[in-house]
């Protein structure tokens, strides 16, 4: 059977495309742009830290050393258009793949060796290294996914992907706590190095997608693949609509991500041990996670987009209220269980609801770029605050911190409200142009 004749349409077509070798493949990939994440990017980083005497204000700034992540549509333009030199015979994606997850796994053996309580710059260099490659690691996936396979198995690959992202933070959220509290943070950090060799086999054993040909992307040269994604943008919503949407990505989950540095110092002012704070954070919240994920992609399908962005608001701030419940019984693990519950279920079904609605807004022309962009607004507010959340903590409390987080949705909120009526934006593909479909 040809691939034009195969469908991956109705429950028989989800099963064909969940048992393809290019599913397999997104489970390793995501395994491996998750495994790097809480290591150099948020809780593992700042428990690590913490557990070495580091102050909350330093632990915040330095934090702010994986910005990469929230900055790779800015190089995104060069791994669509071009092959990584060295590695080019491997093909244009597997090309940068490939050097991506190597420089990861160095960074995260060099890590290892680091002494974060006598050299913190150092520390601070190898985590830019290993933000940089994690970042491009993501964005090479990313295409990656899009190319192999077509449009109507695309929600398996994204499935599988999550997964293997979720196992990825999984071992190196637990895995690394539990190998921290017994073996040190040397080994954890060279362990999770080393597991960083399954997704590099994965990417030498796969295949090479075949790129979509696109009359638009032929007549763009090296410059205007650095503007025409974002001119594309804006001529297709105008220039207020386009900047409201970009402001709504950028606040929709802030409530989240300003108190994720402040997480793990959290957990162990409140009396809770590295071994605690693996299993309930790191093990018991990946898969509440990973139900919230499931909860969302169902409420989506069922009910659409629009009321989904509203419900998944609140949750998110209403889960930052459960953080008071942890402060007020220190502690108490059925309080850190509680916490973690409201936490990882509201931010899964968030998560999902958001790339739904990202994927709404993307242009098929321009689909890394523009879905890295969103991706790092969706990121950056929250980001550069939780840098100074660590200060915002010392002066007030952790009670308070999380109270005001929770209330920094009102603003969403209002631009929900204003976006409302323009319902054509909240469905898939609406700002594909006809050209694009001829891909």
């Amino acid at each position: 059977m040809s691939a034009d004749a195969v469908t991956y349409k109705g429950w028989r077509g989800i099963r064909r495309a969940f048992g393809t070798p290019s599913a397999i493949t997104m489970l390793m990939l995501g395994f491996g742009s998750g495994l790097p994440f809480l290591l150099i990017a948020s809780m593992t980083l700042s428990t690590r830290l913490r557990d070495v005497g580091l102050d909350l204000g330093s632990i915040g700034l330095i934090s702010l050393a994986s910005f990469f992540y929230l900055l790779k549509f800015l190089w995104a333009p060069l791994i669509d258009r071009y092959a990584f030199p060295l590695t080019a015979f491997l093909g244009r994606r597997r090309s940068w793949l490939l050097v991506s997850q190597v420089v990861v796994a160095l960074a995260l053996a060099a890590l290892a060796l680091t002494r974060p309580g006598e050299d913190v710059t150092a520390l601070v260099l190898w985590v830019l290294v290993a933000s940089f490659a994690g970042a491009t690691q993501d964005s090479a996936v990313d295409a990656y996914r899009i190319e192999i396979a077509p449009a109507d198995a695309q929600a398996a690959l994204a499935a599988t992907y999550t997964l293997g992202y979720r196992f990825g933070l999984i071992l190196s959220g637990a895995g690394a706590l539990y190998l921290a509290e017994f073996r040190g943070w040397e080994v954890a950090y060279l362990a999770m190095a080393a597991l960083m060799v399954l997704p590099i086999a994965t990417t030498l054993l796969a295949r090479e997608p075949v790129a979509p040909e696109s009359t638009v992307l032929r007549r763009i040269d090296f410059v205007g693949a650095f503007w025409q994604p974002f001119a594309s943008f804006f001529s297709t919503n105008g220039l207020l609509l386009g900047l409201a949407l970009l402001v709504f990505v950028g606040l929709f989950k802030f409530p989240d991500q300003v108190i994720g540095v402040m997480a793990g110092p959290f957990y162990l002012d409140s009396g809770y041990s590295k071994a605690d704070i693996a299993t309930v954070s790191k093990l018991y919240g990946i898969w509440m996670g990973i139900a919230g994920a499931f909860l969302g992609g169902v409420a989506v399908a069922a009910y659409g987009v629009r009321a989904m962005l509203f419900v998944a608001a609140i949750g998110v701030a209403l889960s930052n209220v459960a953080f008071v419940l942890m402060a007020q019984f220190p502690s108490e693990i059925w309080a850190f269980y509680a916490a973690i519950s409201a936490d990882n279920l509201f931010q899964g079904f968030a998560g999902v609801v958001l790339i739904a609605f990202m994927s709404a807004l993307t242009d098929r022309n321009f689909t890394a770029t523009q879905y890295a962009l969103l991706v790092s607004l969706a990121n950056l507010p929250g980001k550069f605050v939780g840098g100074v959340s660590g200060y915002i903590v010392e002066a007030t409390s952790y009670v308070t911190f999380f109270v005001l987080s929770a209330l920094t949705v009102v603003p969403t909120l209002l631009l929900l409200a204003w976006l409302w009526r323009r319902g054509n934006l909240f469905q898939p593909g609406h700002q594909a142009p006809p050209e694009s479909a001829a891909t």
